[in-house]
């Protein structure tokens, strides 16, 4: 009998306590099951399941190399590397999406809506959702007042920005994206050199991503990327790009291109393609304005390519240089009537007055003596029909074509630079064959590199070719030299030195449709001293309305000129006699 308020324990049906028993049973058999099947079916070795294990504790992190410099010839930055900050967020700790959103779009600049996403964590998403970015390559005061606000969830890895502190030569340069791999000019191609090996940190972490004491802990460090050595005068590209600039401006062209060379070398000083655009805002640039139209754009040259006539026939000996042509005015080939840039009666021409007055049909009478053949000949080995090789990604070679696909005015019209297509430094490498004493150099843009340990390895020389004798490019400097003194270029001249070079003005094409508009490209590509050549200059203006490359362009080269005699300390030289012309002759 039990006491009064004492509390009765009552015994479970037995057939409760025997289910309970058969169902932990059950469960514990079916965990012994489970683990056999998966010793022998999935690790035999016991080897994946630790794998599989470490995998889930040991998390490698990307450490970035330091991204090479691009320089100057004189060690001058174009482009460097600066110190940065990447920013992410761990969803899985972020505590208040919304208002870390708002606080960090107040920092950054941005909007809570754009940054919103990465912040929060989506259950349904498969990915993986312990790691997303917030913002890549922040300049380090920016991530340091980011972090003063120990938002958690919000983390920081070390990272580097591209700039580009001259802010010149923008199209050779190129420049880097996100990613930090190099998408246009010398960084794109060269992009492996300057990128350098990223380390590796391999850090044993618990599920709240802490590290764990003793744990893994492995760190490969990073092998920075070399310095590249541009041939690039910094000062001289400056004086090139505001020149072009104005000329731009001053003509109301469409654009320009001034390109600097040393004949003997190929190096190229300065490469100017006007209108420019700042690579450090790359991404609010219009893409035609990002391309280097000086080595991916083919023109019709026109007259500037009436120096490839001249070389021709006196390399061949097909024109005595005292025989006179007369020259009319108009001349009809294959149903088609050329015209000289000018009516005039006919005249008496020397193969010098012909280059310095720029005649369309001297220059057809020229390259009837030489044939298709020949003509076809020649502009091959002054390189036209392929790209140079400067090692600028996008480069054209142009378009010559073949001699067999040549109508009835294909050897007229190419006599003075239409019906064929060049880039702008195709061209200026003609004028530097000549400058050279008739050998072709191959332009270059790379000096040499510097490895991450200091030590500086030249690249090697220029491929060269003879193209024509030593005596044809002295007599076609002459001829050069006369044009613009008393010639087509004599806006070109510059006191106590002496210019050789030559205007070119040539109608530009339809796009859609077959013929010619009424819109040009005008040129001036000379060089100078004309006895001991320096420096060739090419001058281009696209579309200017003033429309004469004797007008137009012959100012601008003559302004980067001034500049670059100061700059390089060229000497004036003696001057070159003139060669035979109409007016001195019985």
């Amino acid at each position: 009998m039990s006491r009064p308020g004492a509390v009765v324990l009552r015994r479970p049906p037995a057939h409760r306590l025997l289910s309970l028993l058969l169902a932990m049973g059950l469960a514990l058999t079916a965990i012994v099951v489970r683990l056999v099947l998966i010793q022998r079916t999935r690790a035999p070795d016991g080897r994946a399941l630790r794998t599989y294990g470490y995998d889930q504790r040991v998390q490698p992190i990307e450490l970035p190399a330091w991204r090479g410099r691009i320089l100057d010839r004189n060690g001058e930055p174009l482009a460097i590397s600066l110190e940065a900050r990447d920013i992410y967020a761990d969803p899985r700790s972020v505590r208040d999406p919304f208002g870390t959103a708002e606080r960090l779009a107040g920092v950054l600049g941005t909007s809570a809506r754009e940054l919103l996403p990465a912040l929060l964590d989506d259950p349904d998403d498969p990915g993986d959702d312990t790691f997303a970015w917030v913002a890549r390559h922040v300049d380090v005061a920016t991530a340091d007042r980011v972090r003063a606000m120990g938002l958690p969830g919000i983390g920081f890895l070390p990272s580097s920005r591209r700039s580009y502190p001259a802010g010149v030569a923008a199209q050779v340069v190129g420049f880097v994206g996100t990613d930090g791999e190099g998408l246009e000019g010398l960084e794109y191609r060269y992009d492996r050199l300057l990128a350098g090996r990223p380390g590796e940190r391999i850090q044993e972490t618990d599920p709240a991503g802490r590290p764990i004491a003793h744990g893994v802990s492995i760190v490969r460090p990073p092998v920075p990327g070399s310095d590249l050595v541009t041939t690039i005068d910094r000062a001289l590209q400056f004086a090139s790009e505001e020149a072009c600039a104005e000329a731009v401006a001053a003509n109301r062209a469409r654009g320009g291109i001034v390109i600097v060379m040393r004949p003997s070398t190929g190096e190229v000083l300065a490469m100017a393609v006007c209108p420019s655009f700042d690579p450090d805002r790359f991404e609010d640039a219009d893409p035609t304005r990002r391309r280097n139209r000086a080595v991916t754009d083919a023109f019709e040259p026109g007259s500037v390519n009436k120096v490839i006539t001249a070389s021709a026939a006196i390399e061949e000996g097909v024109v005595p240089l005292d025989r006179e042509f007369v020259v009319p005015d108009e001349m009809r080939i294959g149903g088609f009537t050329i015209h000289d840039a000018h009516p005039h009666p006919p005249e008496r021409m020397t193969i010098a007055d012909i280059v310095a007055r720029s005649s369309n049909i001297g220059a057809v009478e020229v390259a009837d003596l030489l044939g298709e053949d020949r003509m076809a000949a020649y502009l091959a080995r002054f390189g036209y029909g392929r790209p140079t090789g400067i090692g600028l990604p996008g480069e054209s070679g142009g378009l010559v074509p073949p001699v067999e696909e040549w109508s009835a005015t294909s050897l007229a019209t190419m006599a003075y630079g239409q019906g064929l297509a060049v880039t702008p430094l195709q061209m200026a490498a003609v004028y530097a064959t000549i400058a050279n004493g008739g050998v072709w150099v191959r332009p270059r843009l790379v000096a040499g590199t510097v490895g991450p340990d200091g030590t500086y390895t030249p690249a090697p020389p220029s491929p060269t070719r003879r193209v024509v004798s030593e005596r044809t490019a002295e007599i076609v400097t002459r001829m050069l030299a006369y044009a613009v003194d008393d010639g087509t270029g004599t806006l070109a001249q510059i006191p106590g030195f002496q210019v050789a070079g030559k205007t070119g003005t040539a109608r530009k094409p339809f796009e859609d449709r077959p013929g010619y508009s009424d819109r040009h490209v005008a040129s001036f590509i000379g060089f100078l001293p004309a006895s001991r050549p320096e420096v060739v200059i090419a001058a281009i203006l696209d579309e200017p309305e003033t429309v004469y490359g004797g007008v137009a362009a012959a100012p601008l080269f003559q302004e980067v000129a001034r500049y670059a005699i100061r700059h390089l300390g060229i000497a004036p030289g003696r001057p070159v006699p003139a060669p035979p012309h109409a007016s001195e002759l019985p």
